[in-house]
């Protein structure tokens, strides 16, 4: 029997946003939202590593620090090409299959991360990339994006992506070329869910779950499905950052 490949989820996270510079170690009931999303992910089954991928330069030096004091191997690479930087960090832990998650989303749901990492290993034949969002195509809230890759697809997505975009968000190499890769689209039941907006881009986003997490008392484990009942119950909620414009993956910096 053969074993189970090695799965790693790699969080990339910088301080250089354009939008909301530092967001990743922005407080949120205590913690930083970098420490928010790495214990929502540490309870995720599928992946046996978690490493975060940030840039070698000094500003980032911060990120760095979380990560050594949580116990979270971090991975140091290029500042602009993420999708370099992703290869290395890969490549450091060993992993065979990646699972992409970003820093700026504290709202990440380890169940969902699972259910479309298990569709991606149960695949027969294998796919080579697995995801529960497409950019034209979203049926989970933004802000609970997975996307699952075997290392064999990011290294070719390494050698020969060369849009910018491509570089930056690492997986749009694989959806841009359907006809060279076997895809897998992970959906929801209810398409309307895409329209959610979970993700923190902004000081609107950032104001949004600090709500979402005062209402769970500071806890981090709650699921996407209680942030939803709460959202539903309380439609003010989603009114906080329900303005902003949520950016393309052909966006760039």
């Amino acid at each position: 029997m053969a074993s189970e490949p090695r799965v790693v989820a790699i969080v990339q996270a910088r301080l250089g946003s354009r939008r909301l510079p530092g967001k990743v170690l922005a407080d949120i009931g205590g913690k930083t939202m970098l420490e928010r999303v790495l214990a929502r992910l540490g309870r995720a089954e599928c992946p046996q590593e978690i490493i975060v991928a940030t840039s070698r330069a000094q500003e980032d030096d911060p990120i760095a620090a979380v990560c050594e004091r949580v116990g979270i191997r971090c991975s140091r690479g290029s500042e602009e090409d993420v999708l370099d930087r992703f290869h290395q960090a890969a490549a450091e832990v060993s992993a065979e299959v990646i699972v992409r998650i970003t820093g700026d989303c504290p709202l990440i749901d380890p169940g969902l991360v699972d259910a479309t990492t298990h569709s991606f290993l149960a695949e027969d034949p294998p796919v080579d990339f697995a995801c529960n969002r497409l950019p034209w195509d979203r049926t989970y809230p933004i802000g609970t994006d997975t996307e699952v890759c075997s290392r064999g697809a990011l290294e070719t997505a390494w050698r020969e992506a060369i849009e910018p975009h491509q570089r930056e968000h690492v997986m749009p190499f694989f959806y841009e070329n359907p006809d060279r890769f076997r895809i897998l689209h992970v959906r929801s039941s209810d398409p309307q869910l895409g329209n959610l907006r979970w993700t923190v881009d902004t000081a609107e986003d950032l104001a949004f779950v600090r709500e979402v997490y005062a209402r769970f008392a500071g806890r981090d484990d709650f699921s996407w499905l209680d942030v939803l009942e709460r959202v539903r119950q309380e439609p003010a909620l989603a009114k906080l950052n329900a303005g902003v414009v949520h950016k393309t993956h052909l966006d760039v910096g």
